[in-house]
């Protein structure tokens, strides 16, 4: 088995969180690993959450077990799992992987078939690791259609702007009050908007709802939000 290791793109950031039920079908998302070393900074203490059954195969979960043994192996180069000490130098080796000056790290472990999103923090009484496995191929097709970004039209299907996914809009209702809501792209005609309630919309229902209650939407020029929806 050959692992490739990086730190993670701004885009793929994201997904090192749990996302919501229309993406993480759509990506692949097998579930994820929490981990941590312990007090002492030594052991290895793991519990793992399901949401796609179906693709946990016995050939994803040997592999899972080869790929963080790998990580654990401390005659390797890239085993930044051995110890929350080696954990800590790695991750400060790359800047770049820092998630929104969080504390946290993230890096894209690939193999032939799998993607392991591994979120890092080397603090002492947080979960060291997070690891979200997906089906390469699902996750490397939905990043792929969503380079497009987010369409917003209005009823007519009029094209009024794009953000990028993870992206967010002002909406501007009459009465005066302004709500700023994260947008996740799902498909070239739905997006979710706002990340706690999870509404889902096809866009031309979206531009109706807005339209028939007298709320202006605009785009926020700010990079796209990297936290997912929950730990």
């Amino acid at each position: 088995m050959e692992l490739t290791v990086r730190p993670m793109t701004e885009p793929e950031k994201m997904y090192c969180y749990t996302q919501s039920q229309q993406i993480r079908t759509k990506t692949g998302n097998i579930g994820f690993l929490r981990a941590d070393f312990g007090f002492g900074g030594e052991g290895f203490y793991s519990t793992w959450n399901d949401f796609r059954e179906d693709l946990k195969t016995d050939v994803f979960v040997k592999e899972l077990k080869q790929v963080i043994d790998s990580l654990r192996n401390s005659n390797k180069s890239e085993s930044f799992l051995t110890n929350r000490k080696k954990l800590a130098h790695y991750c400060l080796s790359y800047p770049d992987a820092e998630i929104s000056e969080s504390g946290s790290f993230g890096f894209r472990v690939d193999t032939s078939k799998y993607t392991y999103m591994m979120r890092l923090n080397p603090a002492r009484g947080e979960y060291n690791l997070y690891c979200y496995c997906y089906r390469k191929d699902w996750l490397d097709h939905h990043m792929k259609e969503a380079e497009q970004g987010i369409r917003f039209i209005d009823s007519s299907y009029r094209d009024l702007f794009r953000i990028p996914d993870g992206g967010a809009i002002f909406i501007q209702y009459p009465d005066g009050e302004k709500k700023r809501e994260t947008c996740r792209y799902i498909d070239a005609d739905h997006v979710e908007i706002g990340i706690d309630k999870l509404n889902l919309f096809h866009i031309c229902e979206f531009a109706e709802r807005m339209e028939r209650c007298g709320a202006k939407v605009e785009p926020i020029n700010t990079k796209p939000k990297t936290k997912g929806m929950e730990r």
